[in-house]
């Protein structure tokens, strides 16, 4: 039995019974780590580790649509990192996911080098020093960089990433020359670059990048992703992506 405290409900997630714990009152997932999790080029056997994992979310995702052999997620905030590491223990998954409590600045304390496969993240997107934050809150440590950077989370990707090994990413269009630069700057070479559109006729408001630790240089610029159709529907690929048969409405 898994201990659901106040204010914390239980998703369904669509996806071969898994579930999450999410509080309602916290950061909660959306469509970016969906997103995420399969833009990802998990191989059979891999190891993963997903930087400021919050809920638990795409450690849980790629569980159910990858063999990876073990997933790791990185948390700063201990009460998401607790809560996440009860999900895991209900959808019983404590053989390929494993959640850790820590500060990705301080990475060596708890991985090696050249240590995983694959390297995913959705990390903070607002640059510090953007607009007035609550530093105490956990949804603004969860949007802003208040304890840990771009540079932070692609530096130590590129430390702990075997040679060859990817880092994706979900970000936001405006942070694109920021991440590409800090890419390039720490080894990992941009391979492919996906905007994501609300719907056709729209400006994209959230890209996936995904590089290689000591790739050549080349950068694909991949088809736009077109979370709704202009009916205001799910786009086709969208539903794919979630395992829908029918179109429906985000919520």
């Amino acid at each position: 039995m898994v201990t659901i405290k106040e204010k914390e409900r239980i998703d369904d997630l669509q996806l071969k019974g898994l579930k999450l714990i999410q509080n309602t009152e916290k950061f909660c997932f959306g469509v970016d780590a969906v997103l995420l999790s399969d833009f990802a080029d998990v191989k059979r056997n891999n190891k993963v580790l997903d930087i400021g994992t919050g809920t638990g979310i795409i450690p849980i995702l790629l569980a159910g649509k990858t063999k990876a052999a073990k997933i790791v997620g990185l948390e700063i905030q201990e009460e998401m990192a607790e809560m996440a590491s009860r999900s895991v223990l209900m959808n019983q998954l404590s053989d390929r996911i494993e959640i850790v409590h820590g500060d990705i600045k301080l990475y060596g304390e708890y991985f090696g080098k050249s240590s995983f496969d694959v390297v995913v993240t959705n990390p903070p997107y607002t640059n510090k020093g953007c607009g007035l934050v609550n530093p105490m809150d956990s949804k603004a440590i969860s949007r802003h960089e208040i304890l840990c950077s771009l540079e932070d989370v692609v530096s130590a990707s590129a430390a702990l990433l075997v040679p060859g090994g990817q880092l994706a990413m979900v970000h936001r269009p405006e942070r694109l020359a920021d991440i590409i630069c800090s890419m390039r700057n720490n080894g990992i070479e941009p391979k492919y670059l996906r905007m994501v559109h609300p719907k056709p006729g729209k400006k994209p408001n959230m890209l996936l990048i995904k590089g290689n630790r000591g790739g050549n240089p080349e950068l694909k610029v991949m088809e736009p992703l077109y979370v709704y159709n202009s009916d205001g529907r799910y786009s086709d690929e969208i539903n794919k992506i979630y395992g829908r048969e029918e179109e429906g409405q985000i919520e």
